[in-house]
């Protein structure tokens, strides 16, 4: 089922999209339309990843403090072991 949409954007941006859309043989409608099926696929697949049994048992194993800064201590790390 297709449904009409209105949209209000910038008199170039349409200009630039409508030339795009053009050279690339596709509506501007279409166009539109993959990029928000691409956009909202990609958060429906983000929500989909799951956590590992193993991932979720390590979760909270270690308490750092709220200032530790992780790239100065692997910083710290590799200037040891390659000292």
């Amino acid at each position: 089922m297709e449904t009409k949409l209105t949209l209000r954007l910038n008199d170039h941006v349409i200009e630039r999209a409508k030339i795009y859309a053009r050279s690339h043989r596709i509506s501007l409608s279409k166009m539109i339309e993959s990029y928000l099926d691409s956009v909202t696929k990609q958060k429906e697949e983000e929500k989909k990843i799951s956590i590992t049994p193993l991932v979720e048992s390590l979760s909270g194993v270690i308490d750092l403090p709220a200032d530790f800064d992780h790239k100065k201590e692997y910083r710290d790390f590799l200037e040891e072991k390659y000292k």
